[in-house]
């Protein structure tokens, strides 16, 4: 797949010479001329922003190719110059597929210089990016006492740490099996999380997801930076809430930042209301960030599995053994196999918002969204709750909604998260949450939302140097920097519910 852009300034963009599309740069009238490398396309109809136009006539059945791999099959006859959309392309996926462990070498990686950001090193080997209070809940019955009890705390122990932060969530009661194993296990995973210098996690008592069993469950959880008890045992929950948070507290503060090596920063990747820029600019650039902190012996994390289908093939061909092959495998069918089993067609994707920015399939979805693993080896499938291990890129079970997957990695250990998108979204969780917009017209227009503009690269910055200037926001908001979702206060977790609620 073609990665690199070279903006020119012109109308229409072809990611790959094998596209039967190129993506409309502005907006394009109809009976426009369009040059394309010495070619003149004329455009038979009104093309929005972003969206497609044929530089190559396909017939009915056919594939319709965007960035060298198939995005559906055309339904109608299509000829060069029509705009092509949901009108005449259809995603070609069906249910489970075969796939064959056929290893390809990944591309070696580029021997990176060393690189420091400016972090918390934990007890437990692992580093933090931020040296927080986290007050975590075992069930919902108590979710709005953690949130009393970090406003209080903040307003009483202001300055003494990055901040005191509840996380809310509606779960652990009334679930059973998985289901109940899926949010014990995300809360315990939050509760080890590096850039917590201190938890407080809160019962009620009469749950299913019991303290005890939760805290046995998580034998990564720095005990000295945790303090935990049942409300109902308790005269009062605000007050020893807060007499927790001080301990914790002046635990905490007397932590200083020092210089830790980028091969130990987890970077979790993420897209969220995606256009039709997003695979051209914001996603591919995130690649290249992804690339960087592999090749530094870092860790880049990959999840929403259902924005792998339908590009499958470009992951599974980087997979570093036949073990990380059929781990993937199992992960993504087992997805399809979860919409199947409640009776939902698997490409019930993009959404409106996606279909609205020039995105037809999920197909062109998922080609455009595995590109934020760039190219390094697939070394790790982790599954929904599971934390790192082994440096390099990492697949991570979770689905495709901004919350829950961002959740996710966060509890994998993620401690910053890129977010692309090219409609925008005012979300941030409990790892900072970078945003970056894949066109400039977004970035401009929500300044409080973006942090940084991939944008440019239409404008005639190269890839390479808006991945190096990317790559130095990282670092310095590793480093302590703030993201404007934390300026906003924005900072929330949600947990995947896939099972009965009694």
């Amino acid at each position: 797949m073609t990665e690199t852009l070279h903006p020119q300034r012109e109308s229409i963009h072809p990611v790959d010479p094998r596209d039967h599309v190129a993506t409309a740069l502005r907006d394009i009238s109809a009976g426009e001329a369009l040059d394309l490398n010495s070619r003149t396309i004329v455009a038979a109809t009104d093309i929005p922003k972003g969206h497609k136009i044929a530089i190559r006539a396909a017939k009915a059945g056919e594939d319709v190719l965007k960035y060298g791999w198939p995005i559906g099959r055309a339904v109608a006859d299509i000829a060069v110059g029509d705009h092509v959309h949901v009108h005449n392309v259809a995603t070609r996926l069906e249910g489970v597929e075969h796939f064959t462990w056929t290893p390809t070498q990944a591309e070696p990686a580029q021997g990176a210089a060393p690189r420091t950001f400016q972090g918390y090193r934990r007890r437990t080997g692992r580093a933090g990016t931020r040296n927080e209070i986290w007050v975590l809940c075992t069930v919902g019955c108590v979710a709005n006492t953690a949130r009393r009890i970090a406003e209080k705390a903040n307003q009483r122990f202001a300055g003494r740490v990055d901040g005191v932060y509840a996380f809310p969530h509606p779960f652990g009661c009334s679930q059973l099996g998985d289901d109940l194993t899926h949010t014990r296990k995300l809360i315990a995973a939050l509760a080890s999380h590096p850039n917590a210098g201190g938890v407080l996690l809160l019962g009620l008592g009469c749950e299913n997801n019991q303290l005890k069993a939760l805290l046995e469950s998580a034998p990564e959880i720095d005990r000295e930076r945790l303090r935990s008890f049942t409300t109902q045992m308790v005269e009062d929950e605000l007050e020893d809430g807060l007499d927790a948070v001080e301990t914790l507290v002046a635990i905490a503060e007397q932590d200083r930042r020092e210089p830790i090596p980028v091969s130990e920063l987890v970077v979790g990747l993420k897209c969220g209301g995606s256009d039709g820029f997003s695979g051209v600019t914001a996603n591919p650039l995130v690649g290249r960030i992804a690339d960087k902190v592999a090749d530094a012996g870092g860790t880049p994390v990959l999840t929403e599995i259902p924005e792998v289908f339908g590009a499958e093939g470009v992951l599974l061909a980087r997979a570093a053994s036949r073990e990380v092959f059929d781990q993937a495998v199992c992960v993504i069918d087992d997805f399809k196999r979860y919409f199947i089993d409640n009776n939902q067609p698997i490409y019930e994707n993009p959404s409106p918002g996606n279909i609205a920015g020039g995105i037809t399939t999920l197909e062109e979805k998922s080609l455009g969204a595995v590109q934020k693993g760039g190219r390094a080896s697939l070394v790790e499938v982790l599954r929904y709750g599971e934390r790192v291990g082994p440096h390099g890129l990492t697949l991570l079970e979770a689905p495709g909604n901004d919350a829950v997957s961002s959740t996710a990695l966060t509890a994998a250990g993620a401690t910053v998260i890129l977010f692309t998108t090219g409609r925008g979204t005012p979300l941030g969780f409990p790892a900072p949450t970078l945003k970056i917009a894949s066109n400039s017209g977004l970035a401009q227009r929500k300044p409080g939302w973006i942090d940084f503009d991939a944008g440019q690269v239409l404008a005639g910055v190269s890839m390479e140097d808006a991945a190096d200037a990317l790559m130095d926001l990282v670092v310095e908001t590793a480093s302590g920097k703030v993201t404007k979702a934390e300026l906003n206060g924005e900072r929330e977790i949600a947990i995947w519910k896939s099972g009965v609620t009694l």
